[in-house]
């Protein structure tokens, strides 16, 4: 299994754990240290696949790939429920 899915299982333990409220006060901080060191680890290696993801475009007849530039939260359309 690759670091990622590693990372996130664990970090998802660890929420699970601190949401039961049955952790002594020091192995919560230390959970909590963990899972946010965790959550760092995931947020980088996400933005880093990010640059990474192409898109393929028909231009001219051909397929072209072309970097991927996600939407900001400001470019975003608003979705309603």
């Amino acid at each position: 299994m690759a670091k990622f899915e590693e990372s996130i299982l664990r970090l998802e333990k660890i929420v699970q754990e601190l949401e039961k409220g049955e952790v002594p006060l020091e192995k919560s901080l230390t959970l909590f240290e963990e899972g946010m060191q965790l959550s760092t680890t995931c947020r980088k290696e996400l933005e880093q696949a990010e640059g990474k993801v192409e898109i393929l475009l028909k231009q001219n007849g051909k397929l072209q790939a072309e970097s991927f530039e996600p939407m900001t939260m400001t470019e975003a359309p608003a979705v309603r429920k």
